[in-house]
C-alpha cells in the first residue's frame, strides 16, 4: 500500500484503535518509535511495543499479537473471492483469454521489475524524518521530537546509508524547522507556574552548526578522537608510525601542546576549545582532510548537557551492540530508547563510555588486520575474517559492529594499498556469529569509490549459497548481512569469487 497523505491515510487509521507497533534495532528506527509513541500518547490511543532484530522477530511477534480468528475469517474471505473471480472469468470465454495474456504480459514485467529492485539493498529516506513530518502535520512537533528525527539522519549518514547529497538536502530542510521551532519556544509564556517547570526541566535548544568528523571528541581527548575516528585515520594513516608523527606535527602547527590534546577536550585551556575548529578546518587542507568538516546539530540541554547528533547515535549503537549473558537484545534495545530521554542523562553518558571502548576496539583490529596482512584480495572483492578466540572479537558478532569494522578496515585498506583498483573494491568482513553452533556472521560493504550506497551483496550472497548449498540464512532486513555455517565459509567466498568475476 502507497501512502499518498501520511496524516489521512497512515496516522488517521490509528486513532481509535490498538495498535502493534514492531522496532527494529536501528537507531533511525528507535527514534521514529519515540516520535510516534508521543503521537499516539498524545491522542490516547493504546499500543504494543514489540522490539524485532530480523524476519522470524518479525513473524513471531505478529503471530503472538495479532487474532487467529480474525486471520481466518479473512485466508477464507480470500480464497472465496479467488473461487468468485475464477468463476466470473471462465463465463466471459474469449474476453477472458485475452485478460489472461495480459495478465501474463504484467507478471512478465513485474518480474523483470521486481529483479532489478531486489538486485541492490539500500535505505529509503530516514523513518523519523517522516514521523517528525506526520507530527509537524499534527501541529504536535517540538524541538524534542525535531532532535529525535535529526539524530536519526545523523546515523543513516555515519552509517553510509544515504548519500551525502541527500544527507545536505535533509539538513537544509531541518534548519528550517530548527529556526521555526526556536523561535516559536523564545515567545513568551504567562501560563501560571511556568517558570517553576522551566527550573525543573529546561528547554532544549538545537544549534544548526559545521562540525567535524572526529567521534566524541567533544567528550574524550583530541588525541583520542583523531586517531579512533575513520576519516582523520585513514587520512593520516594513524596506524602506522609515520601516521603517528604526522598527528604530532598537525598537533603542533594548531598549537596545541601534547599535554593538552592528551586531556579530555572539556578541561582543555579554554582559549584552545574555542580555536579547535577554525585550525581543524584550516589544517585539514594542508592533511588533505578537505571532508573534515560536515553540516550538523548540537543539542544544549540545560547549563551541562551539551551533545552533538553524532554524540548520540554512537552512543546508540553501543548500546544496541552490548549483549551478553546478563544482556539480552531486548534490554539493550531499551537502554537505546531511554538514550533519547531528557532525563536519563546517565544513560547517554555510560553510551558514549562503551562507544569510546567499540571504537578503541575497531581500531586496533583493523591496525592488527593491516599489520599482519589478513585483508586479503579475492579478485573481485576484498574480505577479512575474525576468528574465534581473538581479543574482544565478540564485540562483532552484532550487525553494526561488523559493519563499522569493515567500513574502517575498507578506507585503511585503501589508504595503503598501491593497488590502483582498491578504490572499486567492495569489502566482506565476517565474525564469529555463535561458536556453539558453528555459525558467524557476514557483512558485505560497498567500495569506497560508489557514490550511491546501494549493496548488491544481498544478491549475491544468496546466489553464492545456492551455488554451493550453503546453510545460509538472510533473517536480517538488510540483505547485505547473513548467518552462515562457519564450515561452508570457505566454499563461499569461492563461489562469491566466482560470482562477481
Amino acid at each position: 500500500m502507497f501512502v499518498g497523505d501520511i496524516k489521512k491515510d497512515f496516522y488517521g487509521e490509528l486513532i481509535g484503535k490498538r495498535i502493534l507497533l514492531l522496532v527494529n534495532h536501528d537507531v533511525d528506527a528507535i527514534c521514529a518509535c519515540r516520535i510516534l509513541h508521543c503521537l499516539l500518547r498524545a491522542d490516547s490511543v493504546v499500543y504494543t511495543l514489540v522490539p524485532i532484530e530480523g524476519i522470524k522477530d518479525l513473524e513471531t511477534a505478529y503471530k503472538e499479537n495479532s487474532d487467529q480468528s480474525e486471520e481466518e475469517n479473512e485466508e477464507s474471505e480470500g480464497s472465496g473471492e479467488e473461487e468468485s473471480r475464477q468463476a466470473k472469468r471462465r463465463r466471459l470465454g474469449e474476453e477472458a483469454i485475452l485478460k489472461r495474456r495480459e495478465r501474463r504480459l504484467w507478471e512478465e514485467n513485474r518480474n523483470r521489475i521486481m529483479f532489478e529492485y531486489t538486485q541492490f539493498s539500500y535505505y529509503g529516506r530516514s523513518s523519523a524524518v517522516e514521523m517528525f513530518e506526520l507530527a509537524w502535520k499534527l501541529s504536535k512537533d517540538d524541538n524534542e521530537m525535531l532532535w529525535w528525527c535529526i539524530v536519526g539522519v545523523t546515523e543513516q549518514l555515519l552509517m553510509g546509508k544515504i548519500e551525502n547529497q541527500q544527507y545536505v538536502l535533509e539538513t537544509g530542510n531541518l534548519q528550517n524547522h530548527v529556526a521555526r521551532l526556536s523561535q516559536h519556544q523564545n515567545m513568551p509564556d504567562d501560563d501560571f507556574g511556568n517558570d517553576e517547570i522551566q527550573r525543573l526541566c529546561p528547554k532544549l535548544k538545537i544549534t544548526y552548526t559545521k562540525d567535524l568528523l572526529l567521534a566524541l571528541y567533544r567528550h574524550w581527548t583530541v588525541e583520542s578522537s583523531l586517531r579512533y575516528s575513520v576519516y582523520p585515520s585513514c587520512k593520516l594513516r594513524l596506524w602506522t608510525l609515520k601516521g603517528e608523527k604526522k598527528m604530532n606535527e598537525l598537533l603542533v602547527e594548531m598549537g596545541l601542546p601534547l599535554a593538552q590534546s592528551r586531556q579530555k577536550f572539556s578541561s582543555m585551556d579554554l582559549d584552545l576549545r574555542q580555536e579547535f575548529h577554525s585550525k581543524m578546518e584550516k589544517m585539514g587542507e594542508k592533511y588533505e582532510m578537505d571532508g573534515i568538516v560536515y553540516a550538523s546539530f548540537t543539542l544544549q540541554h540545560g547549563f551541562r548537557g551539551r551533545y552533538c547528533a553524532a554524540d548520540v547515535v554512537y552512543a546508540m549503537l553501543a548500546l544496541l551492540e552490548h549483549t551478553g549473558k546478563d544482556r539480552l537484545p531486548a534490554d539493550c534495545f531499551m537502554d537505546a530508547l531511554d538514550c533519547l530521554s531528557r532525563n536519563k542523562r546517565d544513560v547517554l553518558e555510560d553510551g558514549i563510555e562503551k562507544a569510546k571502548k567499540l571504537l578503541m576496539c575497531i581500531f586496533r583490529h583493523v591496525q592488527s588486520m593491516l599489520e599482519m596482512r589478513l585483508v586479503i584480495s579475492a579478485g573481485p572483492f576484498l574480505y577479512m575474517v575474525l576468528q574465534e578466540g581473538s581479543i574482544d572479537v565478540k564485540m562483532f558478532s552484532r550487525p553494526h559492529s561488523l559493519a563499522l569494522l569493515a567500513q574502517f578496515a575498507l578506507q585503511a585498506y585503501v589508504a595503503v594499498s598501491r593497488n590502483k583498483k582498491a578504490h572499486g573494491l567492495p569489502m566482506v568482513a565476517s565474525a564469529p556469529l555463535d561458536p556453539s553452533e558453528g555459525t558467524c556472521l557476514v557483512v558485505g560493504i560497498p567500495p569506497v569509490s560508489e557514490d550511491s550506497p546501494k549493496n548488491f551483496f544481498g544478491k549475491a550472497f544468496e546466489q553464492a549459497a545456492i551455488k554451493i548449498r550453503a546453510r545460509m540464512t538472510m533473517d536480517c532486513f538488510d540483505t547485505s548481512i547473513v548467518q552462515l555455517k562457519t564450515d561452508d565459509r570457505a566454499k563461499f567466498f569461492d563461489a562469491l569469487t566466482t560470482l562477481l568475476s
